[in-house]
């Protein structure tokens, strides 16, 4: 959508959902945010956090970069938005909930096993990836590089356990979960049919959400 036409979806959004909501955005700019879920997801244009949670503004507080990685926490790097997402949420916020929401046909997953242009204009790109190789490196180890939609469903899967594992290097995400403060989950998202995934830790598998409500 170019310029206009977003205007024009603005002017579309303020007649279908200002009376709708007003009261709902009132009462948020009022007494403010209080969400009960962190949401770390991918920027992949096709990821809608709150439309594929059928959520509402203030239910979910997003996080979104290329590939859904979760930086490992390091006091000594320099400032980096996700982190500092995480530890607004955890301990500003209180939220009791992170969900790490990957998804099918992620362009960054594919990226891992594609070689990037090492110049100026990818520097970050090259730099960013990085916080994927573990998954790239355990997928290959499980289903090989002969069948490559194996292997980018494998990392793809990976790449949210190992993030999960990211998280609980946060000294507040540590104690909370510890304490039993904060659930964390990992989602897969399949874009050409929207369901859900979650990961299982007992099971060690993804299973489909709604086997993970039963449970």
């Amino acid at each position: 959508m170019n310029v206009e036409a977003l205007a024009k979806s603005h002017q579309q959004f303020k007649e279908k959902y200002g009376k709708k909501y007003s009261q709902l955005f009132k009462d948020l700019v009022e007494k403010g945010q209080s969400p009960k879920t962190l949401f770390i997801t991918c920027s992949d244009s096709r990821i809608v956090p709150n439309l594929i949670t059928f959520s509402k503004p203030g239910d979910l507080f997003i996080a979104r970069n290329i590939g859904n990685f979760v930086p490992p926490y390091n006091p000594n790097s320099e400032a980096s938005a996700t982190p500092a997402v995480i530890e607004y949420a955890v301990s500003v916020l209180g939220v009791s909930n992170i969900i790490v929401c990957g998804h099918t046909s992620c362009g960054a997953c594919k990226s891992l096993h594609d070689d990037i242009p090492d110049n100026d204009e990818m520097m970050n790109i090259n730099k960013w990836l990085k916080f994927g190789e573990s998954a790239k490196h355990k997928a290959i180890e499980l289903v090989g590089e002969s069948d490559l939609d194996a292997l980018y469903t494998a990392t793809e899967k990976f790449n949210i356990t190992e993030q999960l594992k990211n998280l609980l290097t946060y000294p507040a995400v540590k104690r909370k979960v510890a304490n039993g403060d904060i659930n964390v989950f990992g989602w897969y998202y399949h874009l050409k049919s929207g369901e859900l995934e979650c990961f299982d830790p007992v099971d060690k598998c993804f299973i489909a959400l709604e086997g993970v409500l039963e449970k």
